[in-house]
């Protein structure tokens, strides 16, 4: 008997992502990918993982197969809390199924239909999809290679003249490290604006930092969070430092809303698999992560410079605009007047090379001259090849093949 399912309004705010639709052209063997956001698999300690799994299946093997506290294991809540550079209690630390459980948990939360959310221009496709089901209205704030601006901020935090306060936005959602997809990283001068502006409108601040550790040259400012640890959300992951496979995220909130967030974590998975957390604690024992991170920071950025390398040769006079990321994983490009990067794909996957188009980074009006970059699972040769085909695809887009 054929059933009729009648779905929920919600489920029809549910898209795909498009960054995982493409992923699926990049599983073919012939197509150098410069798409996806995954860290590069040499970064991957297996053999502390493989010594880990040992350890804690012998010292405490049952506790590590058994359910365990919503909250998070209480030693990697306090290992957590020692890595950030402001004062955090433990005990405000919620350790995620990965941090993108942490923007579905605030979504939960903090946002009704027709609720107003502010993000960067662009922001990150994931946190538009987390945010999507809850039926928000996203709002873009106008946005430079520093960051938000914040005269745009302190207009969009307002509201419309003289509208209630629940007309106001409820959060800002930003990525001031390296930020996915521009790379961008906001500056000193910027964060000290922003938070101002937060601090004067009420405007809670959710502060998403997967990629901070991996500057290449040096650290990039206080996080935003230090600033006013009582006026924001804090986002923070093992993906890219261990491993993404881990599924390990966590955000540190205030007392006022960690309840709540807790309460809405209980309803989705219980708790994150305590083994997973066990073994990164003992991975990260005796300062593991102090001596692994810079062997993907240098391997990162030979990769980055050989992207910049090859962009600089083979996009020579073809009016192409892109930046030149001081960490993380990403590189932003904007092409020539006339060329939608979603039509360009198909022409760069015939000849063996993948990106994202960067519409789908947008919440309001989409710049389709734009695409994002991923230099770190690439090879400094399969990157040079790439990006000549890429060329290659330009110039037969703009007339010139």
């Amino acid at each position: 008997m054929t059933m009729t399912w009648t779905l929920a309004a919600r489920a029809e705010k549910m898209n795909p992502s498009a960054i995982r639709e493409i992923l699926k052209v990049t599983e073919r063997p012939d197509v150098i990918s410069l798409a996806g956001g995954l860290p590069s698999p040499k970064t991957f300690p297996v053999s502390e993982f493989a010594a880990a799994c040992a350890e804690v299946l012998a010292t405490d093997g049952q506790a590590a197969l058994q359910y365990a506290a919503s909250e998070g294991y209480a030693p990697l809540r306090q290992a957590v809390a020692g890595m950030l550079p402001w004062d955090v209690d433990p005990a405000q630390v919620l350790i995620t199924t990965g941090s993108q459980q942490g923007l579905d948990l605030i979504a939960k939360v903090l946002l009704d239909p027709g609720s107003k959310v502010l993000v960067e221009t662009p922001t990150y496709l994931g946190a538009l999809q987390a945010f999507s089901p809850m039926e928000p209205q996203a709002v873009s704030v106008a946005s430079d290679h520093e960051g938000v601006l914040a005269d745009d901020l302190r207009d969009k935090a307002r509201g419309t003249e003289g509208a209630a306060f629940a007309d106001r936005a409820r959060f800002i959602y930003l990525l001031p490290n390296f930020q996915n997809p521009t790379g961008h990283t906001m500056s000193e001068a910027r964060r000290a604006a922003v938070s101002a502006v937060a601090a004067e409108a009420g405007l809670p601040i959710v502060e998403d930092n997967p990629y901070g550790e991996l500057w290449f040259d040096q650290p990039p400012p206080a996080p935003l969070t230090a600033r006013n640890p009582e006026g924001c959300i804090y986002l923070g992951s093992f993906s890219k430092v261990l491993a993404p496979g881990l599924r390990l995220g966590f955000l540190v909130a205030p007392k006022a809303i960690f309840p709540k967030l807790l309460q809405a974590k209980q309803a989705v998975d219980l708790h994150t698999p305590i083994f997973t957390q066990r073994m990164v604690t003992a991975v990260m024992k005796d300062g593991f992560l102090d001596r692994h991170v810079p062997t993907i920071r240098a391997l990162y950025r030979q990769q980055r410079d050989a992207m910049v390398a090859a962009l600089r040769r083979e996009m020579h006079g073809l009016d192409v605009e892109f930046n030149v990321p001081a960490g993380g994983m990403f590189l932003w490009l904007r092409l020539p007047e006339g060329i939608d990067t979603t039509a360009l794909l198909a022409r760069a996957v015939e000849r063996h090379v993948a990106f994202v188009p960067g519409a789908p980074f947008y919440a309001g009006e989409p710049d389709v001259r734009t695409l994002r970059l991923s230099f770190v699972t690439a090879t400094p040769e399969q990157i040079a090849t790439a990006v000549a085909a890429l060329a290659d695809a330009v110039r037969e887009a703009l007339g010139k093949g």
